[in-house]
Parts: C-alpha cells; sequence; structure tokens
C-alpha cells in the first residue's frame, strides 16, 4: 500500500504540524520509554550497575554527534528539495547521507571497541567491577552502532517529506522487543544466564536492529517514490552532493559533540561525590528524556516544516508556524516541570533502591525541574533554525552557553550546595538558552526578506 506524506505546504498550519509533529512526539516518548526500561531492569542489579551503563552511555550519546553530520544535512536538504519540487535531488541528498552514516558507523564502532578501558577510565569510577562493566556495555553498544545510526538517518529522511507514523510504528516494534529481552538477558530466565550489563547492551542493539528493519521494509512496502530510491545507497553521487550535506551538518555534529563532551566532563567531576552520584545523572537524566526527547521531536517536525516551506518561499507559513510551535512546548515544558517537580522521589525510586541514592535524586529531579519550559523553547528553536540551513548560528549559541556548564558547577559544587550546586548549574544555563534562542530566532523571522533562497 503506497504511504500517504503529509503536505506541510499548504493547508492549517497547525494541523499539518500537529499531524507531522505527534508521532515525531510519540517515536520520542517511546524511545525513552525502552531507555527508562533498560533503567529500570538494571536498577533491580545494584546503583554501581547503573553507573556502569551511565558512563558506558555517553558514548552511545556522543555518537549521535558524530551520525548528525549525515542526518543534519540530509533531513535539511532533502526537505528543501521537496519543497521546490527537486525530487532528484531529494533522492541524491538522501542516498549520500546514507553513505556517509555507512562510512560514520565503521569508523565509530572501531574505535570504540579498540579503546574502550581508556575511555571508561577517563571517568575515574571507584568501583574496579563499574569499570569492566562499563567497558563491556562500550563495546557491544558501540561495536554494533551502525544500527542506530542508519535507524537516526532513515527516520531524518522520512521526517523530511513528511511521513512521521512509519518511524513511530518501528520504533514500538522495537520497544516490545526490547521489553521482553531486558528481564530475560539481564536477570537470567530458565537455561538462559543473567548477563547483568552485557545483557542489557544486547537487549538495546537487538531493539536497534529491529527499529531499522522495520523502516526498510516500510519504505520497500509503502512504495515511497523517494525513499526507496534513497535507500539504494550503493549507487553514487557527486562529491559536490555530499560537500553540501557536510557544509549544512559540521555545525550540528559540532555542537552535540561538544555539548555531550561537556557533559562527560561534568559527569567525572560528579564522581568526586560516589559512583552513586554518577548513577543519579544517568537516571535523571533518562526520566528528564521525557521532556526534551519529545522537545527534540517536536524541533524535527518543525525541522522538515521550515524546510519545505522555506525552500517553497512561503515565508509568512514559516513564521506563523514557528509561533504556533512555540506555544504548544511551552504547554509541554510546564506540563513536564509539573510532574518531575511533585512525583520526583516516588518516580526515581522506580529506578534505583538504595534509600540515600533516591534522595538524591529527588533532588536532581526538582532542580533540572524549573528549566523544562525553557529547555523545550530551546530545543525546538533549534530544529526551526536548522530547517533554514542556519545550524552554524544555532551551535555557536548553543555551544557558549553550555560550556558555562563546566566553571558554574565547580563553582557551585564546591559551596554548601555541594552536588545539588552541579545540578543548578545544568538548570541555570538550560534558562538562559530558552531565552536567547527564542529572542534570537523571532528577530530572524522579523528582518527575514522575502527573498527566494539559494539552491541547496
Amino acid at each position: 500500500m503506497k504511504q500517504r506524506n503529509i503536505d506541510l505546504l499548504h493547508g492549517n498550519i497547525l494541523t499539518a504540524l500537529t499531524e507531522l509533529a505527534v508521532p515525531i512526539m510519540a517515536t520520542a516518548l517511546v524511545q525513552t520509554a525502552y531507555n527508562l526500561t533498560d533503567m529500570a531492569w538494571i536498577g533491580v542489579v545494584g546503583s554501581e550497575a547503573v553507573a556502569a551503563v551511565g558512563a558506558a552511555g555517553m558514548y552511545t550519546w556522543l555518537s549521535t554527534g558524530v551520525v548528525m553530520l549525515a542526518r543534519m544535512g540530509g533531513q535539511v536538504l532533502v526537505a528543501q528539495a521537496m519543497g521546490r519540487g527537486k525530487q532528484e535531488r531529494a533522492v541524491a541528498f538522501g542516498r549520500g547521507a546514507l553513505q556517509m552514516t555507512f562510512l560514520l558507523a565503521i569508523l565509530y564502532g572501531l574505535g570504540t571497541v579498540l579503546l574502550a578501558k581508556p575511555l571508561i577510565e577517563f571517568f575515574h569510577l571507584n568501583s574496579a567491577w563499574t569499570v569492566e562493566n562499563a567497558a563491556i556495555y562500550l563495546q557491544i553498544a558501540c561495536g554494533l552502532i551502525i544500527f542506530p545510526f542508519f535507524g537516526q538517518t532513515i527516520t531524518g529522511l522520512y521526517t523530511a517529506v513528511g511521513n512521521s507514523k512509519t518511524p513511530f510504528l518501528a520504533n514500538c516494534a522495537g520497544l516490545v522487543l526490547n521489553l521482553i529481552f531486558d528481564p530475560v538477558l539481564i536477570l537470567g530466565v530458565g537455561p538462559i544466564p543473567a548477563l547483568g550489563v552485557a545483557g542489557a547492551a544486547i537487549a538495546t542493539v537487538s531493539a536497534q536492529a529491529v527499529v531499522v528493519l522495520a523502516l526498510v521494509l516500510g519504505a520497500v512496502r509503502g512504495k515511497d517514490p523517494i525513499l526507496t530510491r534513497q535507500l539504494k545507497m550503493w549507487k553514487p553521487v557527486p562529491m559536490r552532493i555530499l560537500i553540501r550535506i557536510g557544509r549544512i551538518g559540521i555545525p550540528a555534529a559540532v555542537q552535540e559533540l561538544v555539548y555531550c563532551g561537556i557533559s562527560m566532563v561534568l559527569t567525572r567531576f560528579v564522581t568526586a561525590w560516589g559512583d552513586g552520584a554518577v548513577a543519579v545523572q544517568r537516571v535523571g537524566g533518562q526520566i528528564e528524556s521525557l521532556s526534551w526527547m519529545t522537545a527534540q521531536g517536536f524541533g524535527t517536525a518543525i525541522n522538515a516544516f521550515t524546510g519545505q516551506n522555506y525552500g517553497a518561499g512561503n515565508f509568512e507559513r514559516v513564521k506563523k508556524g514557528y509561533y504556533q510551535a512555540t506555544l504548544i512546548m511551552l504547554i509541554w515544558g510546564m506540563f513536564t516541570t509539573a510532574l518531575l517537580f511533585f512525583g520526583a522521589e516516588p518516580i526515581f525510586a522506580v529506578f534505583i533502591h538504595e534509600p540515600d541514592v533516591i534522595a538524591q535524586g529527588a533532588s536532581y529531579m526538582r532542580i533540572i525541574s524549573v528549566c523544562e519550559m525553557f529547555m523545550c523553547v530551546e530545543l525546538m528553536t533549534v530544529g526551526a533554525m536548522s530547517g533554514l540551513g542556519k545550524t552554524m548560528e544555532a551551535s555557536v549559541i548553543t555551544i557558549l552557553l553550555t560550556a558555562m556548564r563546566i566553571p558554574l558547577a565547580m563553582i557551585l559544587g564546591n559551596t554548601a550546595l555541594g552536588l545539588d550546586g552541579v545540578w543548578w548549574a545544568l538548570s541555570v544555563s538550560s534558562i538562559m538558552k530558552g531565552i536567547l534562542f527564542f529572542g534570537y530566532y523571532t528577530r530572524i523571522l522579523r528582518r527575514y526578506t522575502r527573498q527566494r533562497p539559494m539552491e541547496p
């Protein structure tokens, strides 16, 4: 059956945005669900196991910056080409993005497998058991990083053509598999031994492989004229296509890499309060992802919407779409603030069972809840700016204000606030980014000319 892509260029803006964004946000919630499922089951093993997954998970997060080079460039340029009605260009950009994804996956996977132990030792974890298991998790999860890499890039290409339903269904299939594999592989069932941290990694990679398979089958069986041709990645594309993808993708990739790098430095700083504090950071971040992954998902939708309308010269539609998206994100941010603040302790207790760690985790969630509304606006605005091709400006703002977290955390962490001072550094910087991004982008919209953009 032929798939129906959403028309982002005509009709009611809120209806088009909602139709595209809801499956993307639901996909983000599904991804959050199987991350939290991992944390819930690995939490049964203990906080040291959670710390091991948390330390290794920093490098799976770092990998999203690497693949962003291909994903963002491909998604933005495909959306703009679709807006101009240039289907052949859209095919070439998508195919080039997939070729870059394959190369990046091979390089990143080999590097992390060969350097697993020194990469984990960077964090100065206190337990030898934690270090060993973190290295095991890293070798499995990043050794097979090709699956999440292709999953992210193909999802971006689906979104660019206006199809967000198929990625949602694919991720639901991955979640079901993860729900089954997690308890079986982590804790063991019958003849299957308890694999602990390694089992969590195997379950996650297996789910990611299923998602990629479902995405490919969705394009082929759905007979999408653009996606099915993009998937023929063995066909060469001109070097100028790859250069254009890189030119758009590099700023976004650098932004994500620096952002993760800053978080890794902060994780190393947090180890001064023990491995339990690392577990708090990991679990708290996963719970908070209910907010930021959903906001990023909406950012992906506004990215495609902006890209297509920018390509078509519908500048007034770009402007109206952004303001309507901002209102939605403000409402979502207020909801997550209330959820994280008032539900802090009972929610955290689902994933960690040591009373002292639960108390630290509840404090983390209450402090970080203050910034949720601003963070949602920030992440959505980054998507909008990238849709215009302004990835460099978005990256500069993000990098500069995120880098402030390191000195701010060191200052506040050495006061009476202690570990809570580190969490306040995260919250304050997110508030500042949200305000600055909104102000800067609205200025762009006010000054924007109606001159037709250059061909990508």
